[in-house]
């Protein structure tokens, strides 16, 4: 009854053993954002959001962090229509204009497959803006499939890291009786980006930085107010 357990044990050593280098160079920017006060934002659509809101106003998580959360693209207004709409360029730049973005700050982005109009053109949006950027993705699948952007390019294609999430193309770890299923990419996911916030915090503290890190809000005698106060000027979820 534990071969997921087994299956994804095996999938996050695989990505700490050949990431290593993408993983090192993505944990230095996020180091650089805390000790600079800037803000490390997140992209994704589909179920690829959940992993940057992950990182978003959590326990024990940043607080320098704004997770794009537009509800076009979410399931919560019907999962096959915000499928479709990833898809469709131009839709990237309505989005970005509703948030405040700084050439000092990084983009964090999430696509499994790569290949979809929305995340392609928000990495496009950022390297414009000045933002370094963090791809989160399937090699594997984003190789084998064309770009469904005019560009023809992939999200790999597009960003100063990549680092692989190592998952299968079809995003699945086990066979049932020929029943694909074990999903593999929303578990790498949050391991990387947890990954790269707890390094940063490591390299942050190593050049003497104060760390915005946001206590429970179920534990008494914490506040998270003045962490609140610091950035809702900047991050439009706060």
């Amino acid at each position: 009854m534990f071969e997921y357990i087994e299956k994804i044990q095996q999938q996050i050593q695989k990505i700490a053993t050949t990431q290593t280098s993408a993983l090192r160079a993505a944990a230095q920017l996020f180091g650089n954002a805390i000790v600079r006060d800037r803000i490390i934002h997140t992209f994704g659509t589909g179920h690829s959001h959940m992993i940057g809101l992950e990182l978003f106003t959590r326990a024990g998580g940043l607080a320098n962090v704004n997770a794009i959360l537009d509800s076009t693209v979410l399931s919560v207004e019907g999962a096959r229509r915000g499928a479709e709409i990833e898809r469709v360029p131009g839709i990237a730049q309505i989005v970005w204009d509703q948030y405040q973005f700084d050439a000092d700050d990084i983009m964090v982005l999430i696509s499994n497959s790569g290949r979809n109009a929305m995340p392609i053109e928000m990495a496009m949006l950022a390297r414009k803006a000045g933002l370094k950027t963090i791809g989160i993705t399937s090699l594997e699948q984003s190789k084998q499939y064309p770009s469904r952007h005019p560009s023809g390019k992939r999200l790999f294609e597009l960003v100063d890291i990549v680092i692989d999430n190592c998952v299968p193309s079809g995003d699945v770890l086990m066979d049932i009786d020929g029943y694909q299923t074990g999903p593999a990419s929303t578990v790498s996911g949050v391991t990387i980006v947890n990954l790269l916030a707890t390094e940063g915090c490591k390299l942050a503290r190593q050049q003497g930085a104060k760390l915005p890190i946001y206590f429970s809000q179920n534990i008494d005698g914490y506040s998270n107010e003045e962490l609140y106060g610091l950035y809702e000027n900047r991050i439009k979820h706060l």
